[in-house]
C-alpha cells in the first residue's frame, strides 16, 4: 500500500478537506516518502515506529493523521465534551514551538474546531494553567513540563487521550527524559493510537517500544540518512593546528566566498563565544546560541536569524540534561539509565543549561546554504544531525568539516559509517592552496589575541546580565530595589575583546591573485533582503539562490610553472 500511495497525492488520501486546503497553502504537492508511507496507516488507527532522515516531513507525516482523527471524533459526537485528546512529546523547547506553530498552519482552515497548544511558547508554569484550563485538543511540550502539569492537575488525560506522538524519541532518551515518560505514561488510558517517529534507531527506543507501542507497523521508507551528493555536497579541511582553522574561515567568510547563511558548530559553548567574538573582530555579524538562557531568548535568536539579520550563527550540540530534583528522585527507573545518564554525568560543566536546550536537530533553521563543523562532530549521529539543518526539502547544501590531527580518528569514523555503496567516502578533500591565504594570518593572529578567555567570559555574562534587565519576571523586583538595577546596568565588563576597525576591510594586495575577481572583500551591510553574487550577478543578470556550491569558487588545483594556484570551473 505504502509504494501505491508514494506516487498520488494528498487528496487521495482520505484526509479531511480543510486540511487539504491547509497543505495546498503551504505548497506540498506530493507527500514525501514518510509521508506517503505513515498517513495512510495512521488513518487506520495503527501504531507506528517510523524513521526519517531530518527535513524529511515527519512532522506532517503525524500531524494530518493526528488532526484528521480529531476532526473526524468531533464530527462523529458533536455533544462530546471538550478535552486533550492529542499530546505530542518533543525533547526540546524549541522543537515544541515550531511542531506548535507547523500543526497551526495545518489546522489554519479549521481554527473553530481544533485548538493547538504548546507549552513551550511561555517558560512560566503559572501562565500555562489558565491555557490548560480551556481543554486544548492538542497539547505540544516537553515531557518534563506535560508531567510537571499533570502532577498539578491542570491537566487531565486519562480519560480523553486517543492519540500520543513521541517525536525524535531517540532524542527523547538522549536528554534523559527517560524516568519522565515512565513516570508520564501513568497518567494516560490504557487504550490510545501512538506513533514514534525518530531520526535514528538504537538499542534504547526498545525499551521504548514496549512500553509506549501496542503491536506497530515499522516504518521504514528508502532513503538514504542524508541527501545524496547532487543535493548536498560533503567536504573536509584536514587543518594542521588550531589557528588554520580560524585562518580558514576568516579566508572563507571575510572575502565571502561562502554564499548565503551558515550554521557553525562547535565542541562547548565557551568556544561558541569565542568564535562569535572572533568573527566580530572583522565585522562580521553573528550570534552565539546560547544554552544558558531561557527558551524564549533562545527562539528570539532564531527568529532573528531565519528573518536575515544574521548571516551565521554559532551553535552546539550539547545536549546533556541538568539532573533537577524530580529526575533524581526517580533514578532507580529502567528506562532512564544509559546514554542519558552518562551525558549528564559527563557533561558537569553543563549545570547551568537549560534541560530543554538542542540545537543540533529538530530546529527548523530556514534557507541555510551551508553548515561549517569547525569542530569536529563527536559521533556519526551526531554528524548527522548537524548536517541535517542544510539540504532540507529540495533545496541544495554544502557541508563543511574542519579537523585537527587530534580529530581526525572521529573524522575517520563518520568518513567509514557514511561512505558509499563502493567505499568512497562522501567527505570529499576540499583541496586548496593554504599558501595563497597565508597573507590573511597575520590578521587573524590579531584578532585571535584580542578574543581572551576572560572576554569570553565577560560575554558570556552580559548576555546573562542583559536577560535579567529585560525579563519580565524580575520586573517588580527592580522597581522595588532600584539599587540592584542600577548596580546591574553599570556593571561593565572589564575585560572586553577590543575590536580592531582596520580588521573588517582587506585591502587588495591581500586579496589573493587568484581570487581577484571572484572574491568580494569588505564590510557585510545588512539593508533588504540578502542578493547572492556570483557570475550571473557580474554579468547583469539575477543569481539563482541556492543554485550553486556555496563554496565552489574557494575550490583550487595546481597548474602551470611555479605551483601556481588557479580557481577551477
Amino acid at each position: 500500500m505504502a509504494a501505491g500511495m508514494e506516487g498520488s497525492g494528498f487528496e487521495h488520501m482520505g484526509l479531511d478537506p480543510r486540511l487539504l486546503r491547509a497543505v495546498a497553502e503551504l505548497g506540498w504537492a506530493t507527500p514525501t516518502a514518510i509521508q506517503a508511507q505513515a498517513i495512510p496507516l495512521a488513518l487506520e488507527g495503527r501504531d507506528l515506529l517510523a524513521r526519517a532522515r531530518t527535513g524529511s516531513g515527519k512532522t506532517g507525516a503525524y500531524g494530518l493523521p493526528l488532526l484528521h482523527k480529531l476532526l473526524s471524533i468531533k464530527e462523529a459526537s458533536p455533544a462530546l465534551p471538550q478535552a486533550v485528546r492529542a499530546l505530542v512529546l518533543v525533547p526540546s523547547a524549541e522543537l515544541g514551538r515550531q511542531v506548535g506553530h507547523a500543526l497551526r498552519q495545518l489546522s489554519a482552515f479549521c481554527t473553530r474546531q481544533l485548538r493547538v497548544v504548546d507549552l513551550c511558547s511561555q517558560s512560566d508554569p503559572a501562565a500555562q494553567r489558565p491555557v490548560l484550563m480551556e481543554q486544548p485538543d492538542v497539547v505540544v511540550g516537553t515531557p518534563g513540563r506535560v508531567l510537571a502539569h499533570l502532577g498539578g492537575h491542570s491537566l487531565s488525560l486519562r480519560h480523553s487521550l486517543e492519540l500520543l506522538v513521541l517525536d525524535e524519541a531517540d532524542l527523547l532518551l538522549s536528554f534523559g527524559f527517560g524516568d519522565d515518560i515512565k513516570a508520564l505514561l501513568c497518567h494516560l488510558p490504557k487504550i490510545y493510537q501512538a506513533l514514534l517517529v525518530s531520526a535514528t534507531f538504537n538499542p534504547e527506543l526498545e525499551a521504548l517500544q514496549e512500553l509506549v507501542l501496542h503491536n506497530p507497523v515499522l516504518v521504514l521508507p528508502p532513503e538514504p540518512r542524508l541527501p545524496g551528493h547532487s543535493q548536498l555536497q560533503q567536504f573536509q579541511v584536514r587543518c594542521g593546528t588550531e589557528e588554520d582553522k580560524f585562518l580558514v574561515l576568516v579566508a572563507l567568510l571575510q572575502l565571502r566566498l561562502l554564499r548565503g547563511r551558515a550554521l557553525l558548530f562547535v565542541s562547548n559553548l565557551a568556544r561558541a563565544f569565542r568564535l562569535k567574538l572572533f568573527l566580530e573582530q572583522f565585522g562580521i555579524p553573528a550570534c552565539a546560541l546560547n544554552s544558558e538562557l531561557p527558551a524564549a531568548s533562545r527562539c528570539h535568536v532564531i527568529a532573528q536569524f531565519n528573518r536575515g539579520l544574521y548571516d551565521f550563527i554559532v551553535a552546539t550540540d550539547e545536549e546533556g540534561p541538568v539532573e533537577t530534583p524530580q529526575r533524581q528522585a526517580r533514578k532507580g527507573g529502567s528506562l532512564g539509565k544509559g546514554k542519558g545518564k552518562g551525558k549528564a554525568k559527563d557533561k558537569g560543566k553543563a549545570k547551568a543549561q537549560d534541560p530543554e536546550y538542542g540545537v543540533a536537530r529538530g530546529i527548523d533553521f530556514q534557507n541555510v546554504s551551508a553548515v561549517i563543523n569547525f569542530d569536529v562532530p563527536p559521533t556519526v549521529e551526531s554528524y548527522i544531525h548537524r548536517v541535517g539543518r542544510t539540504a532540507r526539502g529540495d533545496n541544495p547544501g554544502t557541508a563543511l568539516t574542519l579537523a585537527l590531527p587530534e580529530e581526525h580518528e572521529g573524522l575517520t569514523r563518520i568518513e567509514d559509517a557514511l561512505a558509499g555503496e563502493n567505499g568512497q567516502s562522501m567527505l570529499q578533500p576540499y583541496k586548496f592552496c593554504m599558501e595563497e591565504i597565508e597573507s590573511l594570518r597575520y590578521r587573524c593572529r590579531d584578532a585571535m589575541r584580542s578574543v581572551t578567555k576572560q572576554a569570553v567570559k565577560e560575554a558570556r555574562l552580559r548576555e546573562i546580565r542583559d536577560e535579567l534587565l529585560n525579563s519580565e519576571k524580575l520586573k517588580t523586583y527592580f522597581e522595588d530595589n532600584p539599587r540592584d538595577l542600577h548596580v546591574l546596568r553599570h556593571d561593565k565588563p572589564l575585560h572586553p575583546a577590543i575590536v580592531k576597525p582596520h580588521l573588517r576591510n582587506v585591502p587588495d594586495y591581500l586579496v589573493p591573485p587568484s581570487l581577484r575577481g571572484i572574491a568580494r572583500p569588505g564590510p557585510r551591510k545588512r539593508k533588504g533582503p540578502r542578493v547572492l553574487r556570483g557570475p550571473s550577478a557580474r554579468r547583469g543578470k539575477p543569481a539563482a539562490r541556492g543554485t550553486r556550491n556555496p563554496l565552489q569558487s574557494f575550490k583550487f588545483s595546481r597548474h602551470g610553472a611555479k605551483g601556481q594556484a588557479v580557481p577551477t570551473p
